[in-house]
């Protein structure tokens, strides 16, 4: 679909010139995200991959989210701006939880799919993760304690969430935010897999991103016509 999309993603709002961090899903790398990255360049961000590898999860204590925490920091002193995060699956899981601890440092997170509000082993694939990072039931208590507060959002951060009803690996419910003040939900028609290549879902992130730092808002789908057949659903009635 993006090739037939082009002209319309040349008409997606353009930023101000502030720093992206992407973050990849489960088992992939920054190379997963690149057309994702790619397209942001061009609506002006200065936009990095995460630099991490490929994505195995949080790791013991959480050791990769700190390990994510100081590379946002980087990016942050590079430019002194805040940072916004993108963060597919359980990239937006870690993105997400960064954002409740460094809320001077990032604007804004933007979540595709990623399972912020259910239990990680309701997910289809949840046996690989346990395969590759061990048992959720065994986790260390710096990780139990993640997992425990994976609901609550980030209280100085505005979050948004895109999902899709047909996501065929997360269940859309445990992808969803809770009613907040800065909190706001995306629907797109799309797979789970497809999250991170989807033109309606490169319009919506740069759709958020364009928002003036201090003057977030939800996100309107009834702003044009062909928005209300992108977008089925926004906002919190779920």
């Amino acid at each position: 679909m993006l090739p037939a999309a082009e002209v319309p993603l040349n008409m997606a709002p353009s930023g101000d010139g502030h720093s992206v961090v992407v973050c990849p899903g489960f088992l992939t790398s920054d190379t997963a995200t690149g057309l994702l990255r790619r397209f942001l360049r061009s609506k002006g961000y200065n936009v990095y991959g995460w630099n991490l590898g490929r994505n195995l999860g949080p790791g013991p204590e959480g050791g990769k989210i700190d390990l994510l925490a100081d590379w946002v920091v980087s990016v942050f002193r590079q430019s002194r701006r805040k940072v916004s995060l993108v963060g597919w699956s359980l990239g937006g899981v870690m993105a997400r939880e960064l954002a409740k601890q460094m809320p001077d440092t990032i604007r804004q997170v933007i979540t595709l799919g990623s399972p912020i509000t259910g239990q990680p082993e309701a997910s289809t694939i949840a046996w690989i993760y346990e395969r590759v990072a061990g048992p959720l039931d065994a986790a260390s208590p710096e990780m139990q304690l993640l997992l425990e507060r994976l609901h609550i959002p980030p209280e100085h951060v505005p979050s948004t969430a895109i999902f899709t009803k047909t996501d065929g690996i997360v269940p859309w419910r445990g992808c969803i935010e809770p009613p907040r003040e800065h909190t706001d939900n995306i629907e797109v028609f799309a797979s789970h897999c497809g999250l991170g290549v989807n033109p309606f879902v490169f319009f919506a992130i740069a759709d958020r991103l364009a928002l003036p730092e201090t003057e977030w808002s939800p996100f309107d789908r009834k702003a044009a016509p062909w928005r209300r057949m992108a977008y089925p659903t926004s906002g919190h009635n779920y």
